[in-house]
């Protein structure tokens, strides 16, 4: 009945995969109990989580650098300068433009709310043959879109203003990621003596795994944003002259972290703002984002990304849609990198299994 004990190992899947689902289910519902909580435990964590990732992605150039004789610390030092040199002045040059263009459009939103009424009520007599439901239905969605949207600019005006919460957080920054470039296998060596031996072997395979598929795809997809980000600065605001221009392309950018729905949630703020102007910058917006993404979805991301999630795209499908409905935009962009790290220990996992079960079957039982 359970040959080779595959319905065994399907059926202990199965468990563990509801009892995680009711868990999360808990957790998300239970959420504002214990919210106060979680938002000063990140707050301490954030920092830290984010020095990681930096310290994570940059050290593979500190490594290549090593490689040509450098001394690591001059290698440390010349990335460390180089990133956050670079990050410094471009955070000098550009933030004070984004907090202009965020109050800005703070400012002219219930403009852009008058006219789009304007526009409904336009449609409104094109669809006066529709039942009062569907109308009734359009205002709820409207009223929600709208309410949505002016609370999103408020808390990025307040989130733009809180300087001394600003400064604090890039300053520990850069102080956690030198030592964490500097101190990279030390710290490394340290965290394998909490791994029991028996597990160390399985635990350095599943990391090896996560880094070759999750470190490629991450560093790939944040230089396919930042060319999509530059290029659609370049084309709002110096060939079609879009107002907002910096805010629109930071947010294609970031968005573009998302596969497939990305470019649409991307694209959309921009269309909108066009529609304010006229119907023909409208398509030409649509046109500029249409041939970007197809230089990035042809030439960039397959040389540069690759396939190195190697996960078949309704799986990724379903985990967005899984992931926007439990955390939105934030649970979209993680929903890849948590899906990647999901198959490769479940992997890794089952590989062991198995191979214990068939050394098993083929030790020779002792002779009585």
């Amino acid at each position: 009945m359970f040959k080779n004990n595959r319905s065994l190992n399907f059926l202990y899947w199965l468990l563990i995969g509801i009892s995680l689902f009711l868990f999360f289910y808990l957790m998300i519902k239970l959420f504002p109990f214990y919210k106060a909580v979680f938002l000063v435990i990140w707050r301490v964590l954030a920092p830290f989580l984010i020095s990681c990732l930096i310290a994570y992605l940059l050290y593979p150039i500190v490594r290549m650098i090593h490689q040509y004789n450098v001394p690591k610390g001059v290698a440390v030092l010349i990335i460390y300068v180089l990133f956050f040199g670079g990050t410094a002045y471009l955070l000098y040059r550009v933030y004070p433009m984004i907090v202009v263009q965020v109050r800005e459009l703070n400012e002219q939103f219930p403009q852009f709310v008058t006219m789009y009424e304007k526009t409904i009520y336009q449609m409104y007599e094109y669809t006066s043959f529709l039942p009062e439901t569907v109308h009734d239905k359009f205002d709820q969605l409207l009223i929600r879109v709208e309410n949505g949207l002016d609370r999103l600019l408020e808390r990025l005006v307040n989130g733009f203003t809180k300087v001394f919460d600003f400064v604090v957080f890039i300053t520990v920054i850069p102080v956690l990621v030198f030592y964490f470039l500097k101190d990279y296998d030390q710290i490394k060596d340290y965290t394998k003596r909490f791994i029991p031996l028996k597990y160390r072997s399985t635990s350095s395979k599943i990391l090896h795994g996560i880094d070759e598929s999750l470190g490629n795809y991450i560093r790939g997809q944040l230089i396919v944003c930042l060319f999509v980000s530059l290029t659609s600065f370049v084309i709002f605001k110096f060939v079609l002259g879009l107002d907002f221009a910096l805010l629109l392309s930071i947010l294609m950018g970031i968005t573009n972290l998302i596969p497939y729905f990305g470019p649409i949630i991307g694209a959309a703020p921009a269309v909108l703002i066009a529609f304010t102007v006229s119907s023909k910058l409208v398509f030409f917006v649509i046109l500029s984002v249409f041939v970007i993404q197809l230089i990035e979805s042809n030439l960039l991301s397959p040389y540069i990304v690759g396939k190195s999630i190697n996960i078949h795209p309704a799986a990724i499908i379903f985990a967005l849609l899984l992931g926007g409905q439990l955390f939105g935009v934030i649970g979209m962009i993680i929903a890849v990198p948590l899906m990647t790290v999901l198959k490769v220990v479940v992997k890794h996992v089952l590989i062991g299994r198995n191979y214990s079960q068939n050394q098993k079957a083929s030790t020779p039982s002792a002779p009585t």
